[in-house]
């Protein structure tokens, strides 16, 4: 985090997520340093290592599972959720609240960090039970 004065509030700010409000909502646009080896994670899903859903007809459980299957494959390709420049998060369902408890999850997983986002509620995600998966995108520098 890079620390600025602007409109005479010192505060953090992540450098890929510059402060611009509209309408006193915080905008963040994803942005990569021209140096950063960009890592684009498929969607991440909520499946056990032998291939079963996990959580079944739990959205919150599901997300937290795909959130944990994110570390790794973000672990494996050298990138923590501190590198993600932004995720996408695909919810089976057209029922508000289920949108909301996935994005709680994620949003809590990732802390202070907050890059953009997208929280979109689908028809149906290609596993058998599969309610959660979540798309990222890291920028790491080497």
């Amino acid at each position: 985090m890079a620390r600025v004065v602007a409109d005479d509030h010192d505060r953090e700010v992540d450098p890929f997520c510059p402060p611009v409000r509209r309408g006193g909502v915080r905008l963040c646009r994803a942005t990569a340093p021209a140096d950063a080896r960009l890592i684009f994670l498929a969607g991440s899903c909520p499946l056990h290592a032998d291939g079963s859903t996990a959580a079944v007809e739990d959205v919150a459980g599901q997300a937290a599972h795909a959130v944990e299957n994110m570390r790794t494959a973000l672990a494996e390709s050298g990138a923590s959720l501190s590198d993600v420049i932004s995720t996408r998060v695909l919810v089976a369902s057209s029922e508000q609240a289920d949108l909301v408890a996935a994005w709680e999850v994620v949003r809590d997983a990732f802390g202070d960090h907050d890059p953009p986002s997208t929280l979109m509620g689908v028809t149906v995600l290609g596993y058998d039970d599969q309610l959660v998966e979540i798309e990222a995108v890291a920028a790491v520098r080497d």
